[in-house]
């Protein structure tokens, strides 16, 4: 006999919207004969019969078929944290503002639970990179991220070295240096001025943050180098950032390494993943409303 399906919500329970959405989904879930996890510190808020409360951790996750993210990005990138050991998929309904890691919008909630019913999904692997900081050799800290990692000043400005694979790169006097995944490059990195990389695309971005360096654009690096960020003795201290959520104070001194991670961030993906490129090409247009007039697409004869 199967072992009966179960699902994990993570809701953004300051967004009216959400709770009410997940109110929606555990209903018509249960309906479908699976069962519905809510988190512990989500629950109050929700106050949805029929789901099943369990504390935030690994265990959370454990066995699940599927984590199910009601929010926006950050939410999202929360809530990668508790499926990426588990390699848990991952589906993103977004709530938020431009949301472009979720998978579906709000107004697709009931499709989107009956996809995940039937089975109609596939799962997509994402790269993550994995951050180590050190002092003389010795490993201070150590994190991981999904979208990107940050050296920023915490004050004033920062002096930096940039290496990549064991070769000084360049010197920069600047506000920060970003190194982010494909999946990031739409994010803090876009901001910043660095390339929109498709996420098939394997790659590693290295993007200054106002740097006062005649050479210092953003850089796309192979996925099997080994980038190296030094703090310069003297300088200020800084502070480093992995995905906005996890915090690492840097001293001056210090050498910040982030490589390709072997563990990968699954999402899964309702509409599939064969044509993932063209899928990105609309969601950028979507995301950022790109004006398209006029195209009237291949020649057929």
């Amino acid at each position: 006999m199967n072992a009966k399906r179960s699902v994990l919500l993570n809701v953004h329970t300051g967004r009216e919207a959400a709770v009410e959405s997940a109110r929606l989904v555990v209903e018509r879930f249960v309906q479908a004969g699976m069962t519905v996890r809510v988190l512990s510190d989500e629950a109050d808020q929700i106050a949805c019969a029929g789901a099943e409360i369990v504390p935030r951790g690994p265990q959370a996750v454990a066995d699940a078929e599927m984590l199910i993210v009601l929010g926006g990005d950050g939410t999202l990138l929360r809530a990668a944290e508790l499926a990426r050991p588990s390699k848990t998929p991952v589906l993103g309904v977004n709530l938020g503002h431009v949301g472009f890691l979720a998978e579906a919008e709000v107004e697709d909630l009931t499709s989107v639970v009956d996809a995940v019913v039937n089975g109609d999904y596939q799962v997509e692997e994402r790269m993550a990179i994995d951050v180590t900081v050190r002092s003389n050799g010795n490993v201070l800290a150590s994190t991981w991220a999904l979208n990107e990692v940050t050296v920023e000043k915490s004050e004033r400005m920062l002096e930096v070295v940039a290496e990549i694979d064991g070769r000084p790169l360049s010197r920069w006097g600047c506000d920060g240096v970003i190194c982010a995944t494909p999946t990031g490059s739409t994010a803090y990195a876009f901001s910043a001025g660095g390339p929109v990389v498709w996420p098939e695309v394997e790659a590693l971005l290295l993007v200054p943050i106002s740097a006062h360096a005649l050479f210092a654009r953003p850089m796309v690096v192979s996925p099997r180098s080994i980038i190296a960020i030094e703090v310069l003795p003297g300088c200020p201290p800084g502070v480093l950032w992995a995905d906005g959520r996890r915090r690492i104070d840097l001293q001056p001194g210090v050498r910040v390494e982030v490589c390709r991670s072997n563990t990968t961030v699954r999402l899964a993906r309702l509409h599939g993943i064969e044509h993932s490129g063209a899928l990105f090409t609309d969601r950028l247009v979507a995301k950022f409303g790109l004006p398209v007039q006029g195209w009237r697409g291949r020649v057929r004869h």
